[in-house]
């Protein structure tokens, strides 16, 4: 009788460094502490399940210094934005199968915290992994967590993955 593998599903996001076109510090680590720590060499033993939420500004425009001349300029912009979240997740898909662990990927829009609980629900992972910028508490006031919130309300044992201390940058909001 064959079992079923374990699900984990790992939240990652895009790096919030302008001009930087790659996973946070954040995700990465969680998702590398999970194929290191977790994983490991049983590959059939697990399936990851990898979900990044697009947050769409207030306006829904992420491109606040940009000129639109045209339609076919916004049809550019929301491309590009969807185009952002899949060079994200095809990182983690490659990943994945270099080491030969079976994955699912997919984008979802919205507020992180929600969409990663709502996904819990509809998916039912076995765990669910995040990253931890590790803010202080003046910035959790104003900025709140997601990891913290998806700690008290998804419907699964849920893993945070602090930053090792050297990947910290200057300002912890960046990521």
């Amino acid at each position: 009788m064959e079992r079923e593998p374990t699900r984990v599903m790992v939240a990652v996001n895009e790096s919030a460094i302008k001009g930087k076109a790659h996973p946070s510090i954040s995700s990465k680590r969680a998702f590398e502490w999970t194929l290191e720590k977790m994983v490991r060499s049983n590959t059939s033993d697990f399936k990851i399940l990898l979900l990044h939420v697009h947050v769409v500004d207030e306006d829904g425009f992420d491109e606040v210094d940009s000129i639109y001349a045209s339609p076919d300029d916004f049809k550019d912009m929301r491309e590009s934005n969807k185009s952002k979240g899949l060079h994200l997740l095809e990182f983690f898909v490659t990943k994945c199968h270099e080491i030969g662990v079976s994955c699912e990927a997919w984008i979802k829009k919205g507020d992180p915290k929600d969409v990663i609980c709502q996904e819990v629900s509809r998916v039912r992972p076995d765990l669910l992994v995040l990253g931890s910028r590790g803010l202080g508490r003046f910035q959790k006031v104003f900025v709140g967590t997601v990891s913290g919130f998806c700690v008290k309300h998804a419907e699964c044992p849920v893993l945070t993955i602090k930053r090792n201390a050297d990947e910290t940058p200057s300002d912890p909001a960046d990521d």
